[in-house]
């Protein structure tokens, strides 16, 4: 009885491993853009994992930002890039995450941008 506990006890460990290293932060802060000019930013990274993985699906929290990826397989060791686009349309800080789904792993991959948008006619 206590084997099959540990059993189960250790399986979420080895479901958890990392299958990507992101080369780079997961969070970027653009600072401050100006409003109505369109601005975006690469996350890439490398497949870690012994599989080819597929990136299944990108989802943002708003329709401001906008992801794109390559819908080709990622070869171990390969890398790949993400590029998140964000619209600058209203004025404000914003910070918006972007989960990043794999074939190989049933967690998201989370993702965020932030920063400030002035308007033209703003003094600072």
């Amino acid at each position: 009885m206590r084997f099959l506990m540990l059993f189960f006890a250790c399986i979420p460990l080895s479901l958890s491993a990392q299958i990507v290293e992101w080369t780079a932060e997961k969070d970027f802060n653009f600072g401050v853009l100006t409003q109505g000019q369109p601005e975006e930013v690469d996350f890439t990274f490398t497949n870690t994992s012994s599989d080819t993985l597929v990136i299944d699906n990108v989802r943002s929290t708003c329709g401001c930002t906008a992801p794109y990826w390559d819908f080709t397989p990622i070869l171990p060791d390969s890398s790949s890039t993400i590029t998140i686009k964000y619209d600058a349309y209203k004025e404000g800080y914003f910070y918006k995450k972007v989960k990043v789904f794999f074939n190989k792993q049933r967690k998201a991959e989370v993702l965020s941008i932030a920063g400030e948008v002035r308007s033209l006619s703003d003094p600072d």
